[in-house]
């Protein structure tokens, strides 16, 4: 009797590891998650690129002084909206050693060839009136004598100049008045600066920048790879980091025909003018994000990139087709333009087909919920 037993045991514990191995095997082969299905539908999808910059200035204009020395006062700050001809600063001339001993000597020498030929000239004028000397010696002797008179006068100017900037005749050269109107962006200097003249030799020392700030384009950069499908005039939407929800169209006009290696990546300079809103004050050098159309397709039939597969063996794109319940095929595709999100289906679907979620997972809170449930279990 109590082999029988034994043997019952025996033969109810091999049919339960059996069917509880069957159970865990049916299991398994059961996909846990439900996918869903799309269809692929018309849209217009557009490729874009994004080029990162700044916005700037038209025209920004660098004011240097025509003289060297030191600043005497500065008129102007940050800014300020100046109109050309106004005043920016004065300029205290300290003259050069040398060129003021040379003045000096200038106008000594002048004084001495004024005296000498003012001498001669009297001494003429009384033999030319009693007839003496003829009509031709004494004009030659006269034209000397205006000429030393001349070149005193000069000489005298160039060691005014050399004193005080200024002959004392139209504008002084201390004076530095601005040459274009608009928004003072720098004013580099300060009283007591000591500041360089711009000349054939040296670029001379920037007392102010100006600029005008309704007047702005967009200086950016674009990558090679994206270079090639910009066209002049193609339109551009900028965005500012400094103003939020607002954007502003442009235009291009310009792509650098040589390209800058930047982190291993050949990057080439594009500028387009800015269209910019009264609204809105726009300083220089804000930075900006140009949105850039490269591509567009209009009433296309098309799916979520995120729904495309792609073969480990040969690349190529393919989808999964709902053919019944839970019960889908492979359907190879051909792609077309995409935008990142949405790519466009040139073969291989229609409208009526369905598409496999195929990367869907379960909702978070579903998970939570059960999890809850095995906790109250266990308690």
């Amino acid at each position: 009797m109590k082999k029988a037993v034994k043997y019952v045991l025996i033969i109810v514990t091999i049919l339960g590891v059996v069917f509880a191995t069957n159970f865990f095997i049916t299991t398994n082969n059961q996909d846990p998650i439900q996918y869903e299905s799309e269809n692929p539908a018309k849209t217009t999808i557009e490729k874009k690129t994004v080029a990162t910059g700044k916005v700037v200035p038209e025209d920004e204009v660098e004011i240097k002084p025509q003289i060297s020395g030191i600043v005497h006062a500065v008129f102007v700050k940050e800014g300020e909206v100046v109109t050309s001809g106004d005043l920016i600063a004065t300029i205290k001339v300290v003259p050069n050693e040398q060129a003021l001993n040379s003045a000096i000597g200038r106008v000594e020498n002048a004084k001495i060839s004024l005296a000498n030929g003012e001498i001669d000239f009297n001494r003429n004028k009384t033999l030319y009136d009693k007839g003496i000397v003829s009509n031709q010696d004494f004009i030659a002797i006269e034209l000397r004598y205006k000429q030393a008179k001349q070149e005193l006068e000069n000489a005298g100017n160039d060691l005014k100049i050399i004193k005080m900037g200024t002959a004392g005749k139209g504008a002084a050269n201390t004076n530095i008045r601005a040459t274009v109107s608009g928004t003072v962006l720098t004013v580099p200097v300060k009283k007591g600066d000591q500041v360089i003249e711009s000349n054939n030799f040296n670029p001379g020392t920037t007392v102010a920048t100006i600029a005008d700030l309704t007047d702005m384009i967009f200086e950016g950069q674009v990558d090679e790879a994206e270079v090639s499908k910009l066209i002049m005039d193609m339109p551009l939407l900028i965005s500012l980091g400094a103003i939020n929800d607002k954007t502003f169209d442009a235009k291009l006009r310009f792509v650098a025909p040589q390209g800058i290696e930047e982190q291993g990546a050949v990057q080439f300079k594009i500028e387009a003018n800015v269209v910019l809103d009264t609204n809105f004050f726009v300083r220089a050098g804000y930075s900006a994000n140009a949105t850039i159309i490269i591509g567009q397709k209009d009433n296309v039939l098309a799916i979520k990139e995120a729904l495309v597969q792609f073969d480990e063996e040969t690349d190529e794109p393919f989808v999964e087709l709902e053919l019944g319940d839970q019960e889908f095929e492979r359907r190879d595709i051909e792609l077309g333009i995409s935008d990142g999100i949405m790519v466009e289906i040139v073969d291989g679907l229609t409208e009526a087909d369905k598409v496999k979620v195929w990367n869907i997972t379960e909702p978070f809170k579903k998970k939570s919920d059960e999890d809850k449930k095995k906790k109250k279990k266990n308690n």
